[in-house]
């Protein structure tokens, strides 16, 4: 059975398509966007980006299908880190 493609809108306006279980990270790098890193194991949070509204760590979760077609990723924004 053939995995259908979801579409991702990245912050840089670039959208390209993924499989349902693929990583954040390369998904990124296809459309020219990094998503920053830190430990790598979810502990940090440095790599927290939200999909759709819901904060999700890039590190240790994949691409999921959600009722939506389309997949609209930003970068999580902390009041207390900003200036």
């Amino acid at each position: 059975m053939k995995k259908s493609k979801i579409k991702i809108q990245w912050p840089n306006n670039k959208e390209t398509y993924a499989s349902e279980g693929d990583d954040w990270f390369s998904s990124a790098e296809k459309a020219g966007f990094e998503i920053p890193t830190g430990c790598l194991t979810g502990s940090c949070g440095a790599c927290e980006i939200d999909v759709n509204g819901e904060t999700v760590r890039a590190c240790v979760s994949y691409i999921k299908s959600r009722k939506r077609s389309l997949l609209k990723v930003s970068l999580t924004t902390d009041p207390f880190w900003e200036n």
